[in-house]
């Protein structure tokens, strides 16, 4: 497994008992607090996604209320495989997506709508977009993107989708991008156009891969791969609560380790 995560860019494990038990014990939760005013703010493209950004009132060990801790072969992998530091987890993202994903936002250009309908939206995580302009700037160094559907849904329901080997031509990239600077200055620097030209390179030369799981199922995701979210097929299907997964985003905590670690 690790062989195949560090030459694809990410692995998906099979059914897992603890995780199901997990999975069975924060629906609830998320449910609720996808409901909530506070996370009202983060429905997009005409109410067909909720990005749920830090929605979950998880603990640092991923347990929410009196309920498990997050466990399972996976986590066992990221901290027997990973080479990170001991890390808290972040509260999980609940990205929930319905029939009709995407629609265009009054807030984004039709050149934007189109590399979300076309390119599912690609991206590298930790890399913000801000100002007017939308230049982009790294601010985030997260250690993996875990996975984990907390509700059943058809493989073409808005799957995650990844870029494999993606990540070592994105590391390359950005060694040579940021030559010559300290880890702290990375930040400073406008990294818009280098990185559509590195995205390009990947889509061209990297197989693109659509990863459905069910609950009780994971995936990992590099923390370098180009991935994104497929549109939502038109015979695609799902229950009331549409196609809802939780994501964990830890940082790394070495800043030069997300670009130079394994």
């Amino acid at each position: 497994m690790r062989d195949v995560f560090f030459e694809k860019g990410w692995c998906r494990f099979p059914d897992d008992p603890v995780l199901l038990e997990w999975t069975r014990h924060v629906l609830p939760a998320a449910r609720s607090a996808l409901e909530s005013p506070e996370n009202a703010e983060w429905i997009r493209c005409g109410g067909t996604w909720n990005v749920g950004v830090n929605a979950l009132p998880n603990d640092a060990q991923g347990k929410v209320g009196d309920g498990p801790e997050l466990g399972g072969d996976a986590i066992g992998f990221i901290r027997g495989s990973l080479g990170m530091p001991p890390f808290d987890l972040d509260r999980a993202q609940v990205s929930v997506c319905y029939p009709g994903y995407p629609q265009p936002m009054d807030t984004e250009t039709p050149s934007a709508y189109q590399f979300r309908l076309k390119k599912d939206a690609a991206h590298v995580d930790g890399l913000r977009r801000e100002g007017p302009s939308g230049h982009r700037f790294l601010r985030e160094f997260h250690g993996f993107v875990l996975g984990i559907p907390l509700v059943s849904a058809s493989a073409d329901a808005a799957p995650l989708v990844v870029w494999e080997g993606s990540h070592e031509i994105m590391r390359e990239g950005f060694k040579r991008l940021f030559d010559g600077m300290t880890p702290d200055q990375w930040g400073n620097m406008d990294i818009t156009k280098p990185y559509q030209a590195m995205r390009r390179q990947v889509m061209e030369s990297c197989k693109r891969v659509a990863i459905p799981a069910s609950p009780g199922q994971s995936y990992i995701v590099h923390r370098l791969a180009l991935h994104g979210m497929a549109p939502w097929a038109e015979q695609a299907t799902a229950g009331p609560d549409g196609r809802m997964i939780a994501y964990f985003r830890p940082d790394f905590g070495v800043p030069s380790d997300w670009l130079f670690a394994p």
